[in-house]
This record gives C-alpha cells, sequence and structure tokens, in this order.
C-alpha cells in the first residue's frame, strides 16, 4: 500500500468515526495520533512540521491541501495567503461568506455551520488535514476537533491578529507569503498617513468606531480591538472614551448617552436588525444630530462584515482604503 493510498484510508477512518460517535474521543484503536492524523494527512509525503499553538505544539502537513476554517479571521488568512478552504462556518448575522472577500475565491467552499456551533459531521466529511480556529471560540470543541484533522488554535482573536496570522501562515505553509502581505500592508497604512496631512494631522484627528448590536448596548471601541490597529498604524487620534473601554474591548453605552461617542470623525457599522440594536432610534435621536461629528458631516456608515467581523489583511486594505477615503473627502 502506498504512502498516500494509507493516508487516505486514515482520514476516511477519522471521518467516519467522527460522524459515527458525534465527535467524542473516537479512534483510540486506530493507534496514536502521529500514525494517524499527523503523519502524512493529505499531503502524499509523510513531511510535517511542528507549529506552536495556543493548545501546545502541534504537527501538521508541510503543505496541507485541505483546510477547513472555523472563523472569519482565519477564512482571511486563508485567502490572503492564496489557500481556498474545503470548508468555513459562517456568521450567524450573516448569509454565506463576508460579501468583502472576491467570489472566486469563496466560491466552492462548504458551509460547515454556524461559527459558535460548527457541524462536526460536515467538517468530517471534508477530511481535512488541517483545522485553524482559536481558544476563545472554539476550546471546548478542541478534543473533537483533533481527532478529525490536526487543529491549529490560536488563543484569541481580534486585537492580536496580525499574530494570529503568521500562525495561520506558518499552519500553511506560507511563511514567505506572509511576509510579503505584510511589507504591502505597512507601506499602504504609510501612504494613508501621508494622504491624510502626515503623522502630526493624524495624531491631531480624532477617530470613533461606533457599532450597533442587535441585542445589546451601543459600543464604542476601545484600544484593544482589530480596528483599532488599523487606525494605531495610520497614526490616528483616538477620544478619552476610547481608553475607557472594559479590557479594552468597548465602552457600552445606552441612546441616552451616545453623545459620549462624539469624535472629530466617527464611523459606525450595524450587526443584526437596525431596530433592534437601537440604531434606528439614536441616530434620529437629537442628541445624535446634535453631535460635532454629525453636524459636521463627519460620520461615515461602514460595513459591519468587513470592518468588525473580518479580522485580516485583505479587510484591512479595503478598511484602510475606505478611512482614506473618508479622511480626506472635501
Amino acid at each position: 500500500m502506498t504512502s498516500q493510498t494509507s493516508s487516505a484510508n486514515r482520514r476516511r477512518a477519522l471521518a467516519a468515526g467522527a460522524l459515527a460517535l458525534g465527535g467524542t474521543l473516537a479512534l483510540s484503536a486506530c493507534g496514536s495520533s502521529d500514525s494517524g492524523k499527523n503523519s502524512d494527512s493529505g499531503t502524499g509525503t509523510g513531511r510535517t512540521h511542528v507549529v506552536r499553538t495556543a493548545m501546545g505544539d502541534v504537527k501538521v502537513p508541510v503543505a496541507p491541501k485541505r483546510v477547513v476554517v472555523l472563523d472569519t479571521a482565519e477564512l482571511d488568512s486563508a485567502i490572503t495567503l492564496g489557500v481556498k478552504p474545503v470548508g468555513s462556518t459562517h456568521v450567524e448575522a450573516s448569509s454565506g461568506f463576508p460579501g468583502y472577500l472576491p467570489k472566486d475565491k469563496v466560491s466552492g467552499i462548504k458551509d460547515v455551520g454556524e461559527m459558535l456551533n460548527p457541524n462536526m459531521e460536515a467538517i468530517a466529511a471534508l477530511e481535512p488535514d488541517v483545522i485553524l480556529t482559536s481558544k476563545i471560540r472554539h476550546a471546548a470543541k478542541y478534543e473533537q476537533l483533533k481527532q478529525i484533522a490536526p487543529t491549529v488554535m490560536t488563543e484569541n482573536t481580534g486585537h492580536p491578529w496580525k499574530e494570529n496570522f503568521q500562525v495561520h501562515a506558518d499552519a500553511l505553509g506560507k511563511k514567505a507569503e506572509a511576509k510579503k502581505v505584510v511589507s504591502a500592508y505597512d507601506a499602504h497604512a504609510e501612504k494613508v498617513t501621508t494622504a491624510v496631512g502626515g503623522p502630526a494631522k493624524a495624531k491631531a484627528t480624532e477617530v470613533n468606531v461606533v457599532r450597533f448590536v442587535e441585542g445589546a448596548d451601543i459600543r464604542i471601541y476601545g484600544e484593544q480591538t482589530y480596528v483599532a490597529t488599523l487606525l494605531d498604524d495610520v497614526g490616528l487620534g483616538r477620544p478619552a472614551v476610547a481608553a475607557k473601554a472594559k479590557d479594552g474591548f468597548s465602552y457600552d453605552v445606552s441612546p441616552e448617552k451616545i453623545d459620549l461617542a462624539d469624535a472629530d470623525v466617527i464611523f459606525r457599522s450595524t450587526y443584526g436588525d437596525p431596530k433592534k440594536s437601537k440604531q434606528t432610534q439614536t441616530v434620529g435621536s437629537s442628541l445624535w444630530k446634535n453631535m460635532d461629528a454629525v453636524k459636521k458631516g463627519n460620520v461615515h456608515t461602514v460595513d459591519d462584515e468587513l470592518w468588525i467581523q473580518g479580522i485580516g489583511y485583505t479587510a484591512a486594505n479595503k478598511i484602510l482604503d475606505e478611512m482614506q477615503q473618508a479622511l480626506t473627502k472635501k
């Protein structure tokens, strides 16, 4: 039996075990993890390397061919690095995959369920050779996932997205490509800084990001978030309220305190139904209309999938373009 045939047989056994036992600790009779999912999963060469993850060192194929991603950050990373996953979850409030990603890049990717509740049977059926996700999203499902394929988890998502991207690149065998992506992004951010008038002008321009969320209070995003890193990369200033965000994430307010979000420039997005997220009543209120940013026409409605959910370099470059357009409008 060839190595490639043996590998395919083992992946089918893993998939069948996950399907039959609902993702529990199956496959105990199949030997160690090295003889199963880690030694030659999907490459046909048997070559693996170790990736440092939030769950410890994990052996992954040197050049994985069948990748499953379980969140938008991992999807963005894969697409950015030229890898089309065979499967991906979707975010609850969206229909399909993020609209900012090129249609040809996501066409054909199998939807394996809602992000917080991925379908283990659907994942196993795809016979992946690596799974990408984060501990904050799926730590409770790690034992199930790693029975299907080597699972690479970062600790968190959002703010540490640049470090996470490097982990994703390592797992996908795309470290050289990652260097080019980072270099191009850094140059892009520098160009935006120049376009808005230089570092001093950028720092003097205070920017807030406000998100209306269905079933929750209004979020004024803090300094330890994905979008905050982009503002920082351009060198933009932040109002004092941003520093009050709990754990650096968000400072939440009711519609009656929306004036605390005032700044030189505001970018706002909505997750879910506009009425249920309090967006409709807030932007229609006199308190909102009397904010300086509103009166000066410096409030910009942005796509929530792109600005908040994307969390990657493909999203970041598109956000930088929109940022520049908004900040240099005449």
